[in-house]
């Protein structure tokens, strides 16, 4: 068991992603040959943090292998590698926040409480309107790239 890793903590520990205190998920890099670190983000799921690590990782050091990838299966086959720093940032941070719109949108569509609303013709609020709204929406990681 590492540092900081409690026997009752069962979280899936993803590369180059760490959880703040206050329970957001943030990844950063550093940038090859520099000591300049990106700063990739903050999400509300550690996946989230997690892919934009892989895309910023795989644009940045072009590894020949995908095994350092958090989810490699994910990499779009169309992924820049000829990008500046900052446009690296830029599209892992973009596909990050995609990860966690997504699973945002799915953890409200299994939330049973709404769905009961609904059926019972009760809900009207803001909140329920946007679920059903947002139902059929689909987001890409490689819309973002």
């Amino acid at each position: 068991m590492s540092a900081g890793q409690s026997s009752g903590n069962h979280e899936k520990k993803y590369n180059g992603v760490r959880r703040r205190r206050w329970g957001k998920w943030v990844s950063e890099i550093r940038v090859p040959g520099t000591e300049e670190r990106l700063w990739l983000g903050s999400y509300s799921t550690p996946e989230a943090a997690a892919v934009a690590h892989d895309i910023a990782f795989y644009c940045l050091r072009r590894p020949s292998s995908l095994t350092a990838l958090n989810f490699p299966s994910m990499l779009p086959p169309c992924v820049n590698t000829d990008m500046s720093p900052r446009s690296v940032q830029r599209a892992a941070s973009d596909a990050g926040m995609a990860v966690d719109a997504q699973m945002v949108i799915s953890n409200s569509s299994a939330n049973n409480g709404i769905g009961e609303k609904e059926k019972d013709g009760i809900g009207g609020s803001w909140e329920t309107s946007e679920v059903r709204e947002t139902e059929g929406l689909s987001i890409s990681v490689e819309d973002y790239l």
